[in-house]
């Protein structure tokens, strides 16, 4: 349709060229009306992009439906069932009370934290994972997320473990594949049963949800019913309790709590038709039947007592402190003692803590007993023993897998009506009533029930029956049945959600290794991701211990959690614009509170466990950072490195930064083909030898043209050079530049390269080897014009010369020397660069030597002595050695060199040529100078320089035949140029100085470098007299000459005193100011 008709009559004409790239309003808030947060998942497969839509259901669970009930069901669970009542009796009321608060105010002050962040825009389908990946980064989401997903699976084998307990200990013993066949091999016994029903259990439920979720939802309703109606009969039991307690007597010997499962009677003897009889407990303690038998010392001095396990809330703890509290006004103060020791005395058993060794007889406390000579066999006698170790931090970890589950609702937020409502409400009211639900109940089983019932883990004392189901009205069954399915739902639950987990983070394609698990059936069911699922949750079961297990989970659980009140934390504290969470009853402060509870938390329940739980999310972590983070999120890390990276150039000075704090700050100059790739990679594999500078590296480069004309290239050219810089791992930045001339746009690249004081300070090039073709770019006038601007810049200059030559950054030298010829003073880069590229592993076996330069009045010896105390106080190890340079007579050589140079800036003077005119014409002279000199009379001037423009990588074979070669050249043209003497008196005879330094320096440093792999030198400076093209002549001759010869790794470094850098004071040494190095 063209786009002038669809805009007719619109009035929108004026933006009609924009309508591609910028909807119309009406059409964008069409699109966000009509968005819908459920994932693709079971039905993608169902629709293509041209084939007809089916319409989407919209989802219209509200907040009672779709996250209320959810997290009741999630939070209610098997250590309610299972270990509530044994953790107060063993940890007593107070204590029991702070492990419960402690942990409902970590899950609190997490759900406040969720809130915020499920309020904070449209919430998608997800839960935790989507929440802290798209608030902490992908880092951050596929660790943590990673981390939940084992903690779900974990807490599946977990649940399995409590329903096959519950099986075999309460509602059929009979049905235990292994028995115990000798005294003390129960526990045994026991975790081998776990294991083979755990593992029938598992591949049942994998069958379950493998064949259709649908069933597994459709039952979520049945397995509520039954938490909900076992907790109704538990507050419902606490009632009765109080008309009419329940019988369920326990036995004591002394003050030692004995199992019933042992015998019948609870007493030593019987009357039966009028005789006394011996009981079977009495057989258990002595070798015969008869009354005059030798028996244990304990059971022999102390009675056999029968008291209700279940005396009743009337009796308990609760009524008499709050009948001593209300009385306590008009109570005189006897009466208000009286009553306190009425409390403490009779009822200290379930307010204070009892912890216990493994193995350990549990035992009443204020009850009178006599201690005999205990019995070896101790373990033998019908006792009831504890099977792990106590103390708080053990308890804490086995408790908290019980408030975990607050993600449910967030879970479903595809399915919720209006997410950003439902989720803060239903969760904190979830929350809410659970926590009344876990104080109250603590409160109620230590007023209600004995403390050694409490203690007695798996009621032995009570005839084998659960624990908390003596309490529960009407039968004890009711709390059995409805336990059994609930953890059976449970376990359910875990294995359908947290295969979707994982199928979520694989198909964000964050973790590269777990894209498998992406896939799934045709109607997207994570099938790949059941089948791990299961087998990690084979893993927990094969630990067969429920309080094993739980620390394990509640690792993860936490470490969620903490990552959850970070994200709300960071969010908040950045004070992003896009952060407007629609829950305004969030404060950074709780949420910091509620990450450094999870954190506490964690070392509380295990401080292992919690290293490696750490350790795990580390390497993922790291693993993402390296391999898969590739995704842009807009997360609170991104955000947080914005704040502190501008905080951190804030703090930097604008000036030069203290000696201390120096490093070198790199501008790597790159030069580009045809086709936008590096000419010379080896000069990111020499900056990236540099690193151990720790200093700014920006890479740049130019491109000529305008900037309209040349979009295009120059990302291209930035693609290309930031592949090559993750190649060498050149850790930097990238800067590529259009300027109509190469010489402007490397000029601004050294004005304006890096951010306030983040700014370079020195200059990282390649020698122009292809110098004397008139076509390239990077001709002899752009060296020097680069050398001119970086020294006005008042910034270092290394060039490296021969940089093919180059090691990469895999290769290694096993030997070999870095050559330092420290000519002049340069500030100290001559020694600092030797010192960082040994930090690297390619140079990291090669010596460092030092040369200077000795005149004919300096005293060499006393040179040496000087230098070597130097490097002493610098801590450098390093070879001295002085050379002696003494004056001779300036050779043929430099004054024919002198009086070409000379004579080619005359004849461009003169000429009045263009600029472009005269660059050609002085390098049309210099190829006829050349070929004269070095061809054959027989041979033209134009064969003599057409090998000149090639460029061959040199060899060792190469160089001995090219050395052999120039010598019979050299000595032939000398001969030729004495013809020329009469007019060596006109030279200028600073010029054929200049010359003869060059080439004299040139031989002293072949002489002692020429098999060094790296030569560093100092780089004469600039001409200061900008005018005229002479001085850039003499001045780059003078440069080829130092540099003629060398077929090693050659680096000039030039770097102005004034500037003195490094990273140590010492590097400004004078020579009068010994006593303040450092």
């Amino acid at each position: 349709m063209d786009r002038g008709n669809m805009y007719e009559g619109k009035n929108m004409a004026l933006f009609e060229e924009e309508m591609d790239s910028n909807p119309m309003v009406s059409s964008l808030l069409n699109k966000l009306a009509n968005y819908t947060n459920v994932t693709q998942g079971v039905v993608e497969h169902e629709a293509d992009e041209d084939s007809k839509r089916k319409e989407v259901k919209v989802p219209r669970m509200g907040t009672f439906i779709g996250v209320y009930l959810p997290c009741l069901q999630n939070i209610l669970g098997v250590i309610l069932f299972l270990r509530l009542t044994w953790i107060v009796g063993t940890a007593g009321v107070l204590e029991s009370f702070i492990i419960v608060f402690m942990c409902c105010a970590c899950t609190m002050l997490t759900a406040i934290s969720m809130s915020a962040i499920a309020t904070n825009g449209v919430v998608p389908a997800g839960g935790s994972y989507y929440m802290i990946s798209r608030s902490l980064g992908p880092e951050f989401g596929g660790a943590v997320g990673l981390c939940f997903y084992l903690g779900t699976t974990f807490a599946g084998a977990m649940y399995i473990l409590g329903t096959i307990e519950i099986l075999l200990t309460y509602i059929s013993p009979s049905a235990a594949i292994f028995k115990a066949e000798e005294v003390g091999e129960e526990t045994e016994a026991m975790l081998n049963n776990m294991r083979v029903y755990g593992t029938c259990i598992i591949i049942l439920m994998a069958i379950v949800v493998f064949v259709g979720v649908k069933y597994v939802n459709k039952l979520a309703l049945v397995f509520l019913a039954c938490v909900i109606l076992s907790i109704i009969a538990i507050y419902a039991g606490v009632i009765k309790t109080a008309i009419d307690p329940p019988d369920f007597p326990i036995c004591l010997l002394g003050n030692r709590t004995l199992s019933k499962r042992s015998f019948d009677v609870c007493a030593k003897f019987t009357e039966r038709n009028n005789k006394t009889k011996t009981t079977n407990l009495w057989l258990l303690f002595c070798n015969s039947s008869l009354p005059t038998a030798m028996c244990d010392d304990y059971f022999s001095l102390n009675n056999v007592t029968e008291i209700q396990g279940i005396p009743g809330i009337l009796s308990g703890v609760l009524i008499v402190l709050c009948s001593w509290l209300l009385h306590s006004p008009p109570l005189h103060w006897k009466a208000q003692v009286t009553s306190w020791y009425l409390f403490m005395g009779k009822f200290t058993d379930n307010l204070w803590s009892t912890y216990s060794e493994k193995g350990s007889i549990v035992e009443r406390k204020n009850q009178p007993s006599i201690s005999g000579s205990e019995d070896i066999k101790i373990g033998g006698r019908p006792y009831v023993f504890t099977d792990i170790m106590t103390y708080f931090t053990v308890l804490v970890g086995i408790y908290f897998p019980s408030v975990t589950g607050i993600m449910a609702g967030s879970n479903r937020s595809g399915d919720l009506k209006d997410a950003q409502k439902s989720i803060p409400t239903g969760t904190i009211l979830a929350i809410s009533t659970t926590s009344f639900i876990y104080l109250s109940c603590i409160v109620l089983f230590g007023a209600c029930i004995e403390g050694v019932v409490l203690r007695d883990k798996f009621g032995e004392a009570v005839d084998g029956n659960l624990v908390v189901g003596t309490l529960a009205w009407p039968s004890p069954w009711v709390i059995v049945i409805g336990s059994f399915f609930s953890t059976c739902g449970a376990g359910l639950q875990s294995l359908t959600g947290a295969p979707r987990l994982l199928q979520a983070i694989a198909r964000d394609g964050i973790v590269p290794f777990i894209q498998v698990f992406g896939h799934g059936k045709a109607n997207g069911e994570p099938t790949w991701a059941l089948l791990l699922t299961a087998a990690i949750c084979e893993i927990g079961i094969l630990i067969a211990s429920l309080d094993n297990v739980a620390p394990i989970l509640s690792m993860f659980f936490l470490m969620c959690y903490m990552f959850v009140n970070l994200a709300c934390a960071v969010q908040t504290l950045l004070r992003t614009p896009n952060w407007r969470p629609r829950f305004k009853y969030y404060h950074w402060t709780l949420s910091f509170l509620g990450m450094s509870l999870c954190l506490a938390l964690m070392f509380i329940c295990s401080w292992y466990y919690a290293l490696i739980a750490m350790l795990i999310a580390g390497c993922i972590y790291k693993y993402i950072e390296y391999r898969g983070a590739e995704k842009e999120w807009g997360d609170g890390i991104r955000g947080l490195s914005l704040n502190a990276a501008r905080y951190a150039l804030l703090r930097v000075e604008d000036g030069p930064p203290h000696t201390k704090n120096w490093r070198p700050q790199l501008l790597v100059l790159l030069n580009l083909d045809c086709e936008q790739l590096v000419k010379h990679p080896r000069l990111l594999s020499f900056t990236s030898q540099l690193k151990a500078g720790k200093g700014l590296t920006i890479v740049g480069s130019v491109l000529q043209g305008t900037y309209l004309d040349k979009c295009v290239e120059t990302q291209k050219a930035e693609e290309n050079v930031k592949a090559l810089m993750g190649v060498e791992k050149t850790k930097g930045f990238c800067q590529i530049v259009v300027s109509p001339s190469f010489r402007d746009g490397i000029s601004h690249l050294i004005q304006s390269a890096g951010l306030g004081g983040m700014k370079h300070n020195t200059v990282l090039m390649a020698w122009p080897q292809s110098w004397k073709q008139t076509e390239n770019h990077f001709s002899w006038k752009n060296f020097v014009d680069t050398v001119r601007e970086t020294t006005a810049a008042q910034q270092a200059l290394l060039v490296a010369k021969n940089i093919d030559l180059f090691p990469t950054n895999q290769e290694r030298f096993t030997e070999g020397n870095i050559d330092v010829w420290w000519i002049v003073h340069d500030g100290g880069m001559l020694m600092l660069l030797p010192f960082l590229l040994r930090q690297h592993k390619v140079w990291r076996k090669c010596k460092m030597r030092i040369f200077t330069v000795a005149q004919m009045d300096d005293n060499s010896i006393q040179m040496k002595k000087d230098l070597q105390m130097f490097l002493y106080h610098l801590r450098l190890n390093a070879e001295v050695e002085v050379v002696e340079m003494f004056e001779n007579d300036i050779s043929a050589f430099t004054y024919e060199k002198t009086l070409m140079m000379e004579q080619r800036s005359q004849m461009l003077k003169q000429m009045q040529l263009s600029k472009n005119e005269r660059e050609r014409e002085a390098q049309l002279i210099h190829d006829r100078n050349t070929a004269s000199r070095s061809a054959p009379a027989v041979k033209t001037s134009v064969a003599a320089a057409m090998p000149e423009k090639v460029q061959m990588t040199w060899t060792k074979e190469k160089f001995v035949a090219e050395k052999h070669k120039n010598k019979d050249t050299n000595v032939s043209g000398f001969k030729d140029i004495f013809s020329m003497k009469p007019e060596w008196g006109n030279l200028n005879q600073s010029n054929v100085r200049r010359m003869h330094t060059a080439v004299k320096l040139n031989g002293v440093v072949l002489n002692k470098s020429q098999h060094a792999q790296l030569v560093l030198l100092n780089m004469p400076g600039p001409p200061k007299n900008r005018k005229g093209d002479e001085n850039c002549i003499l001045y780059f001759t003078a440069c080829v000459l130092l540099g003629t010869w060398f077929y090693c790794c050659l680096v000039w470094i030039l770097q102005k005193k004034k500037k003195v850098a490094s990273i140590i004071n010492t590097w400004n040494y004078q020579p009068h100011d010994f006593c303040q190095l450092n």
